[in-house]
């Protein structure tokens, strides 16, 4: 029997690994939570950049109607969307997970919510009211909800499977029956976070959230809003891309949180009238470096439909040529195809770290607006995109200029995979007479 040749590391280790670590349940439930948060953020950051629209004319106007207090006043929506996000990240991130497990998963996400809610170090005010810090239940509690919804989740799955519960009877209505089997579950979990969190209290860093925020997420952000922690970020999306696995979801399944972090701090910079923190944001990458998609491939997408001489190039080219104007570019992923394609790789990955490059380094020279924090839809073309993002017209020559160099990159590639095209189609004619 033939001995079965081995791949290599990347083919036989890293691919099958990063299949895995997609396909995961935790992951999943991970980038599904978080994705339930993205519908109020858009809805903020309209609000917001009606309030903040970048031209002082149009300011001028409005603050005359309606007041100098207008905008605070049209913000409101923005602050109530913004400040709920860790909350829906626990919801959304326990309900996928305990749904994945084929348990009641509203049971389990109130749980969790409640076990959440248990981390947060409440304030008093001067009549001796207690009250919640709103600042605790949106981005600076992200990263508490994420391990809230993950290990709670877990852990309440594990009694339900352990039959750790009050069974009722048959003819108990299932609304009834699921609130009374979360009952044992929900207390020991509410007592065990009771606990840990009057440990914590009694040592120097005084919250949960201060010791999460300690050894996880400020740690993590510093990296992430770096350029060498972009380009890795980066490096990965288009080389799983490469074998046919999301890259941008394993990726953003990871990082979103992060990224959605920075761009709230630079959402209440802006607000504040501050300078803004943060580089690298989720507008970073959706807006400036995924332009017609993963690989950047807008510019390709543009020769194809406008450079091909080839027929079948040509063909192809009409195709992909909308989809990519909204960053949508499977069309030419698996057309082309890039996938398996050794003589796109290079360009597929070079792209966008030219972009992630070129971007990073104009903004950190203050040559180019950061994004001011507003969330744009990944579909919205570019150009606009960059303008909305940055609240200025810097941010859209930077778009063009990257989109030139973008097709400039793919040129070569593309002239060559033509030619061949063309000398394939040439001789099959020949053959037909």
């Amino acid at each position: 029997m033939a001995e079965k040749k081995s791949g290599g590391f990347v083919q036989d280790k890293l691919i099958p690994l990063a299949g895995k670590l997609a396909s995961s349940r935790h992951l999943i439930a991970l980038r599904d939570g978080m994705t339930l948060a993205v519908p109020m953020i858009i809805i903020g950051s309209l609000f917001m950049i009606i309030a903040q629209f970048p031209i002082q004319a149009y300011l001028d106007f409005m603050a005359g109607i309606f007041g100098k207090n207008w905008a605070t006043v049209l913000q409101y929506p923005t602050n109530a969307s913004f400040h709920i996000m860790g909350l829906i990240a626990v919801i959304g991130i326990s309900y996928n997970l305990a749904k994945s497990y084929k348990v009641d998963p509203i049971s389990a996400s109130i749980v969790s919510l409640g076990a959440f809610v248990l981390t947060i170090p409440l304030k008093t005010d001067k009549a001796g009211a207690l009250w919640v810090p709103l600042t605790q239940l949106d981005s600076a509690g992200l990263f508490t909800a994420i391990i809230v919804g993950l290990f709670i989740t877990d852990f309440y799955v594990w009694m339900v499977h352990k039959n750790w519960t009050i069974k009722m009877p048959d003819t108990v209505p299932p609304a009834v029956s699921n609130s009374f089997a979360a009952l044992f579950p929900g207390f020991i979990i509410l007592a065990l976070v009771w606990v840990i969190r009057i440990g914590v209290e009694a040592t120097p860093m005084q919250s949960i959230p201060n010791i999460i925020s300690f050894f996880l997420a400020t740690p993590l952000g510093h990296l992430s809003n770096t350029l060498p922690g972009a380009l890795v970020a980066e490096f990965l999306v288009s080389f799983l891309w490469l074998f046919g696995i999301h890259g941008a979801n394993v990726v953003s399944g990871v990082m979103m949180p992060i990224w959605l972090t920075a761009l709230n701090q630079n959402h209440a910079a802006f607000t504040a009238g501050k300078a803004l923190p943060n580089i690298v944001t989720t507008s970073f990458f959706d807006n400036f470096v995924h332009m017609g998609g993963s690989g950047a491939t807008i510019g390709l997408a543009m020769l194809l439909a406008f450079a091909a001489k080839s027929k079948e190039l040509k063909t192809l080219g009409k195709l992909v040529a909308g989809p990519a104007l909204f960053n949508i570019n499977e069309p030419i992923v698996f057309g082309l195809p890039i996938v398996m394609n050794y003589k796109m790789a290079v360009p597929f990955i070079l792209t966008p770290l030219v972009n992630v490059t070129t971007t990073y380094v104009s903004m950190a020279a203050n040559w180019v607006a950061r994004p001011m924090g507003v969330y744009i839809p990944w579909t919205t073309p570019p150009i606009l995109s960059g303008f909305i993002a940055t609240g200025h017209i810097s941010g859209s020559v930077l778009q063009i200029v990257n989109i030139v160099i973008d097709t400039l990159i793919y040129f070569y590639f593309f002239k060559s995979m033509d030619r061949e095209k063309l000398a394939e189609e040439l001789d099959s004619a020949k053959i037909s007479k």
